[in-house]
């Protein structure tokens, strides 16, 4: 398709968009639509691109329209052209928000989160406001909230992405731990939640199901504390605790590993964060390298 030069000067962008939208949805009240206008103004745009190019670009029939060999030539060119654009001006030239408010649980925002805060703000001039998730008063999509959740991540965010592999595994404080080495006989600590929790640990094990734990915490950071404490053995996030397993304020009990399809996700709505902040994010909160859990 060879195009004057001179056919491309003051081309108007609302004519190439309706083409666009047009070519990839396979028609004009599709664009419509999408664009928010009327299929009598897509069609007239379209024509007007046609006219000004000197080439047909779609064939119109009983049935709706297809792209021309031409059309179809150019298509791709055209969405790469509009997703840069798009793309280019939210970056350079789009409001940015200076203050992004993330909700998560309490032991995310201590435990994950917390040891991330200095990579995070030294990517840019983002103010962070961080609000513990109380799941009552949280459940409905917030426009301008960013959240992180525990599941499998089938929720209709635009941006989502997994922290870490969640790996579960039991520890205690060392001086917790007898002489012989077994453990299966020292009180335990449950977890509320959706983890996987004793019950399947001793599935999965063959472990014995007692002692029945005496202490029940409704958050990881809580049971942890605890376990430090030296109050019990908790099946733990081993992501969650690194740290405390690093300093050897914990150690693991077992190598067996709970390997879990849920995990925490990283979630944002389309428009309450813009593409630079959201690299920032998920290169200073989302674990890239699998972490190797050893005993």
């Amino acid at each position: 398709m060879l195009i004057p030069k001179r056919s491309l000067e003051n081309l108007p962008l609302e004519w190439v968009r309706a083409f666009e939208a047009a070519g990839r949805n396979g028609s004009f009240s599709a664009a419509a639509q999408e664009t928010g206008l009327t299929q009598s103004a897509i069609s007239q745009r379209i024509g007007n691109l046609e006219h000004r190019l000197g080439t047909q670009l779609f064939l119109r029939g009983a049935r709706g329209v297809v792209l021309t060999v031409d059309g179809e030539a150019w298509l791709p060119y055209v969405s790469s052209a509009l997703r840069t654009l798009q793309q280019s001006s939210e970056e350079l030239f789009g409001v940015k928000r200076n203050q992004l408010s993330i909700s998560a649980s309490a032991s995310i925002i201590e435990l994950w989160i917390g040891q991330r805060l200095q990579t995070l703000l030294a990517a840019d001039q983002t103010h962070y406001s961080f609000k513990t998730m109380v799941l009552s008063t949280d459940s409905a999509l917030q426009e301008d909230v960013l959240r992180i959740r525990y599941g499998t991540g089938d929720w209709p965010y635009h941006f989502k992405a997994p922290l870490f592999q969640e790996v579960i595994s039991p520890v205690a404080a060392p001086s917790l731990l007898q002489d012989d080495g077994h453990w299966q006989t020292l009180p335990r600590i449950a977890l509320s939640g959706p983890r996987a929790g004793w019950q399947e640990w001793v599935q999965q094990t063959g472990d014995p199901a007692t002692p029945v734990p005496r202490l029940r915490y409704d958050s990881m950071s809580a049971a942890l504390a605890a376990a430090r404490a030296g109050l019990g053995v908790v099946l733990a996030s081993l992501p969650l605790c690194a740290d405390d397993l690093a300093s050897k304020n914990l150690v693991r009990l077992s190598s067996h590993e709970l390997i879990s399809a849920q995990t925490y996700w990283l979630l944002a709505p389309e428009g309450a964060i813009t593409a630079r902040q959201w690299r920032a994010l998920t290169q200073a909160l989302v674990e890239h390298t699998p972490t190797q859990h050893k005993a």
